[in-house]
C-alpha cells in the first residue's frame, strides 16, 4: 500500500487548510496540460470522497485528448462572469497566479483563502496562504496522490486514471530523468485500481487529426542548429490567418532532442506581433529552468517555459544569445547557423 512521505510543517498547514474548506475552486495555468487537468480531476474526486465540494475553473478549455478526464469532475471554462461561491482557491501545477490569464484579477481579488499545489520552482513573492509544494516530485499528480492519502480519501478508478495521466504526461511515459521510485509505485497502484495503460496511451497519443503530421512537419522544417548542433531552435510564426501556428511543440521538441548532438531545444511560438511563448527542453547538464527564469519564466531543469513580450525576431535573437552563453560557446567556436534542410543536404551528400 502506498505510504506518502511525512509532510513538512508547511505542507501540514496546507493539508489542514484544504481539509477545513467547504466549497473549493480548483484552477490552473493557461492551456492546461495533462498534469494540470489530471491533478484537477483527481483532487476534485478525492475531495468529494472526503465529503467536500469542489469544482474546476480554467481560463482555457483542455485539449480534446483529455476529454475523458472532464467527465470525472465539475469542469468549467471561464466566460468572464463573476466567480461562483467558494471559500478556497487552489492553483494546481503552477505557482504564478498571473498564468491564470483573464482569471487573474478576479482570483486575486477573491476574499477566499489561497492554496498552491505544485512541483515547480517559484521565484516571486508568495501570494498564497498555504502551499503544498515539492520540486522533487515528478508531477503535480504525485502531490495530489499524497493529499488524497492525508485527507483519508480512497481513490476510485476515475481518480486513478486522472493521476496516471499526470504521471505519464510529465515523465514522457517514464522516459525522463524525473521518473523515480515514488512515481513508479504510484503508477503501479493506479494500475492495480483498474487503469489500463494501453487505453491511456491510445487516448493521449493516438487521437490526432489528419492534419497533425503536416503541422508537425511544418514546425520541424523550421529547425535551426547552432554551436555544432548543441542548440536547436524552432521558431513558429503566426499563420496567414493571424493565428498561432498549430503544432504540438512537445512532440516537436522530443523529436529534435533525439538528435545526438542536441543539448537544448527551444520552440519560440509567436502568439501576437509583440508576444511569444517559449517552450524549452534539455538533456544532460543544461538547465532550461535557469534560461527561462532569465526571461521571467520557470519550470524544471529539463523542461521550462516563458512568455516574452517581444517580436518573434527579437525573442529568437535574445534566446539564442542567452542559450549560447550558457553553453559557454565563444564567438570563435560558434559555427554559422544550420537549418534542418542544410543538415539533410549534408547527409545526402
Amino acid at each position: 500500500m502506498y505510504q506518502p512521505p511525512t509532510p513538512t510543517e508547511a505542507q501540514s498547514r496546507a493539508i489542514e487548510l484544504l481539509a477545513n474548506s467547504k466549497r473549493i475552486l480548483l484552477t490552473g495555468h493557461e492551456r492546461p496540460d495533462g498534469d494540470c487537468v489530471g491533478s484537477q480531476a483527481a483532487l476534485a474526486r478525492a475531495l468529494a470522497r472526503a465529503g467536500q465540494s469542489a469544482f474546476v475553473l480554467n481560463v482555457d478549455a483542455p485539449a480534446s485528448v483529455y476529454g475523458e478526464l472532464l467527465e470525472f469532475a465539475d469542469f468549467h471554462v471561464d466566460d468572464g462572469s463573476a466567480l461562483p461561491p467558494h471559500d478556497l482557491v487552489v492553483m494546481l501545477d503552477g505557482g504564478d497566479l498571473t498564468r491564470t490569464g483573464q482569471l487573474y484579477d478576479r482570483l486575486a481579488a477573491s476574499d477566499a483563502k489561497k492554496l498552491v499545489v505544485d512541483h515547480h520552482l517559484h521565484d516571486g513573492d508568495a501570494w498564497w496562504d498555504a502551499a503544498f509544494v515539492d520540486t522533487t516530485a515528478s508531477a503535480t499528480g504525485v502531490l495530489v496522490r499524497r493529499l488524497a492519502s492525508h485527507l483519508g480519501a480512497d481513490l476510485d478508478v476515475e481518480s486513478a486514471r486522472a493521476i496516471f495521466t499526470t504521471l505519464v504526461t510529465d515523465t514522457g511515459w517514464f522516459r525522463y530523468s524525473n521518473t523515480d521510485e515514488e512515481t513508479l509505485r504510484i503508477a503501479a497502484e493506479m494500475i492495480g485500481l483498474g487503469v489500463r495503460p494501453a487505453e491511456v496511451y491510445g487516448d493521449l497519443f493516438q487521437r490526432q487529426p489528419m492534419a497533425h503530421p503536416l503541422q508537425l512537419s511544418g514546425a520541424l522544417a523550421r529547425t535551426t542548429y547552432y554551436a555544432d548542433g548543441q542548440l536547436a531552435v524552432l521558431d513558429l510564426p503566426l499563420g496567414r490567418d493571424g493565428r498561432p501556428m498549430d503544432a504540438d511543440s512537445d512532440v516537436a521538441l522530443d523529436i529534435v532532442r533525439s538528435v545526438e548532438a542536441v543539448a537544448v531545444a527551444l520552440v519560440v511560438r509567436e502568439v501576437s506581433p509583440t508576444r511569444c511563448k517559449l517552450s524549452a527542453r534539455s538533456k544532460g547538464a543544461f538547465n532550461v529552468q535557469q534560461l527561462a527564469a532569465s526571461f521571467g519564466g520557470g519550470g524544471h531543469a529539463k523542461a521550462a517555459g516563458a512568455t516574452l513580450e517581444l517580436s518573434l525576431a527579437d525573442a529568437r535573437l535574445q534566446l539564442v544569445e542567452a542559450a549560447l552563453a550558457r553553453l559557454a560557446y565563444t564567438e570563435e567556436r560558434r559555427q554559422s547557423p544550420r537549418t534542418a534542410a542544410d543538415a539533410a543536404r549534408q547527409l545526402r551528400s
